[in-house]
């Protein structure tokens, strides 16, 4: 399901930037424990779903995404004989940054981290600073940022690097990986 038409804050991924992405992540989404951030619709974390991911956990915070995130996972789910561990959290994100003020549910590393915050607030370069000091993402993971095109986010910081960045009209894709695993908080 895609948000009413009158409902700014909720932005689904376009079909063909998703499509790319998973291309790009192949195999790479099999078994993955993937954490969809910002997730509104869950389109990317339902994308990696059905694409064989081992447990995907949705965090958002608008209750109009929240309501249709669920019936996305409902619809996704019928019929559905394989093993993935799904969640959704609640959680405002744009309030709670830094991370180490993030639910304790999340115990776990994880292989694949999306993260689609509002364009133009700048919680993507809040959200990779966060990231940067947690051990939310293991250390062969991938975090993919999606943003406007034409915003410049860091190319660097203490333990990511950015690894590639992929353009789709008005959203682009930066793709960051752990450069120095020991030099991760734990919170």
């Amino acid at each position: 399901m895609a948000p009413p038409g009158n409902t700014l804050s909720i932005r689904p991924t376009s079909d063909r930037a998703r499509e790319a992405l998973f291309s790009i992540l192949g195999a790479r989404v099999l078994q993955a424990h993937v954490l969809d951030l910002f997730a509104g619709t869950g389109a990317l974390g339902l994308e990696a779903f059905s694409r064989g991911a081992g447990s995907v956990v949705f965090v958002d915070n608008n209750k109009v995404a929240l309501e249709i995130l669920k019936k996305n996972i409902l619809l996704c789910h019928s019929g559905y004989s394989g093993k993935c561990e799904i969640r959704v959290i609640k959680h405002d994100l744009s309030r709670n940054l830094p991370l180490h003020r993030f639910p304790k549910q999340l115990a776990t590393e994880f292989d694949l981290i999306f993260a689609d915050p509002p364009y133009s607030m700048d919680y993507a370069s809040q959200l990779l600073e966060s990231l940067d000091s947690s051990n939310l993402l293991s250390q062969t993971g991938l975090l993919i940022v999606e943003e406007r095109s034409n915003v410049t986010l860091p190319t660097g910081f203490s333990n990511l690097t950015l690894e590639d960045k992929r353009s789709y009209g008005e959203a682009a894709f930066w793709f960051y990986r752990t450069t120095n695993p020991a030099g991760r908080k734990k919170f």
